[in-house]
């Protein structure tokens, strides 16, 4: 316990000496602002679907239940983008008379106890208390909800083994394909599924307090977390001995020598591109969003989603998950060789239109991904379109704010062993990406017709994908200004 409160005491200073400490205590106010409209969200849902199903057969607690499965799997989705690995500096401990085991298990507990885990709760205390309370009262609603949160670590050390397999071989992320994939047809192609029995099964034993259904899932929580401890330590021997594979031969480089026409832009586009599809980081985070996108626009063009609000989150979700991966720390990669980039004029803007370029052209790939939901007519060609130029205008616009004030370096190789926790404002515009279109969306479908909507986001998208030249400007005239204290942070964060 005593080491428990000393690390934790230790990634508190680790925070606080960040060279963009300050800029993250100016984002709180913020981040609590998107947490607030995130949880109402979840709290109406919830109001919503408890009097949804009234005067039904079934109680709507019984219809929850058999669906728990999917919303585990959309919590797994959701983490993507925002919940990172616990990567606690474990370096400098194992000169210390610790033993590695150790640590391991600390960052797994605080793992299972980040308040992530929680958020959930938000959309099922008030259902519960409208349905469950009626026939089980508040012992029903306590162990429905103990259940829940139960479930919630399940998914965050199932999260974890995943995102850790993937962050050393993107061919882990057939392993969670493989697991939704089995329990998408076990759900849907048999006449009398067995998944939603079961699913059901277990929200009524949680309702009930139900032994063994409290037994069984603690011994799923446990076996995950004895997993997750062997696969992290094996791999953070590995990184910290610098175990490398020898045995890759690389046999076509792409040099991207049609860009050579667009001049110092095209070549920092190249630069771009060998930073994403070279470094084995980098490439690793392009793939495994690229898995996510390909599997969301299957599930909208394959599988009947009926609210048309969801829809709208997983086509925006697509578009712009790729920028918050990377935009969110725009610079930070550059800041392990910013001094040489620095002895240039003007090369910092031409990188900005560089990675500006890129990341527009890259929403061509969720776009054709997209397109046979709209031929289907699972969602408008114009709405599809609308995203499109919405979140490479407005949101983008938004994340290249960043590159004035991130002055932390994003380590190229340690992938365990660093620290790699997002600043307030960083963590701020990921929110932002998506609740402020939300937002933006909610607002104008309440006042305008559906049509009118989409045709208002496309002349937002344009007028900031026109005006980019001016406003990449800004943003690297402001880079100019701070520039001493930026480089001097990137200087500092690098790894040593």
């Amino acid at each position: 316990m005593n080491l428990f409160l000393e690390l934790r005491r230790h990634g508190k200073l680790a925070d606080k000496r960040n060279p963009m400490y300050e800029k993250s205590r100016f984002a709180k106010f913020w981040i609590y602002l998107m947490i607030a409209f995130w949880a109402g969200y979840l709290i109406f849902f919830g109001t919503s679907f408890a009097f949804a199903f009234e005067g039904e057969a079934k109680e709507a607690y019984h219809i929850l239940n058999a669906g728990l499965l999917f919303i585990l799997a959309l919590d797994f989705l959701t983490r993507l983008p925002f919940q990172k690995t616990p990567t606690q500096e474990v370096k400098p401990y194992m000169l210390l008379p610790i033993k590695r085991s150790r640590l391991i298990d600390i960052l797994l507990i605080r793992s299972g106890m980040d308040t992530y885990n929680l958020f959930w709760l938000f959309f099922f205390v008030p259902f519960a208390i409208l349905t469950v309370a009626r026939f089980y009262g508040v012992t029903g609603v306590i162990t429905y909800i103990l259940g829940i949160w139960l479930l919630m670590l399940i998914n965050n050390y199932w999260f974890l083994l995943c995102r850790t397999l993937m962050s050393e071989r993107f061919l882990w992320l057939l392993l969670p394909v493989g697991v939704y994939g089995a329990i998408a047809a076990a759900m849907f192609i048999p006449e009398h599924s067995p998944v939603f029995e079961f699913s059901t099964t277990v929200g009524e034993g949680f309702i009930q307090a139900d032994p063994l259904t409290f037994i069984g899932t603690v011994a799923v929580i446990a076996l995950l977390y004895l997993t997750d401890r062997m696969v992290i330590s094996h791999m953070v021997y590995n990184e910290i001995n610098k175990v490398e594979e020898t045995t890759v031969q690389v046999k076509h480089v792409s040099e991207y020598r049609f860009l050579e026409r667009y001049g110092q832009v095209g070549e920092y586009m190249r630069l771009e591109l060998k930073l994403l599809l070279r470094n084995k980081i980098c490439k690793r985070a392009l793939y495994s969003a690229g898995g996510v996108v390909v599997m969301f626009s299957a599930m909208i063009a394959f599988t009947d989603i009926h609210q048309e609000n969801m829809r709208n989150f997983w086509v925006m979700y697509n578009y712009t998950l790729f920028g918050i991966l990377f935009l969110s720390t725009i610079m930070g990669y550059e800041g392990n060789y910013i001094d040489g980039l620095m002895s240039r004029k003007e090369s910092i803007y031409a990188l900005l239109q560089a990675k500006y370029a890129i990341y527009t052209a890259g929403q061509l790939f969720p776009l054709l991904l997209m397109l046979p939901a709209a031929i289907m007519g699972k969602i408008s060609f114009m709405g599809l379109i609308s995203w499109f130029l919405f979140i490479p205008g407005f949101v983008y616009f938004c994340m290249f704010q960043m590159a004035v004030y991130n002055n932390k370096t994003t380590d190229l190789n340690n992938k365990m062993t660093q620290r790699n926790v997002g600043t307030g404002m960083q963590n701020l515009i990921s929110f932002a990406a998506f609740g402020v279109p939300l937002l933006m969306l909610f607002v104008l479908d309440f006042f305008f017709e559906k049509a009118t909507t989409e045709w208002i986001f496309t002349i937002i998208g344009l007028i900031f994908i026109t005006t980019s030249r001016f406003w990449l400007k800004n943003v690297y005239q402001r880079f100019i200004k701070r520039r001493y204290v930026n480089m001097e942070g990137f200087r500092n964060s690098r790894q040593r």
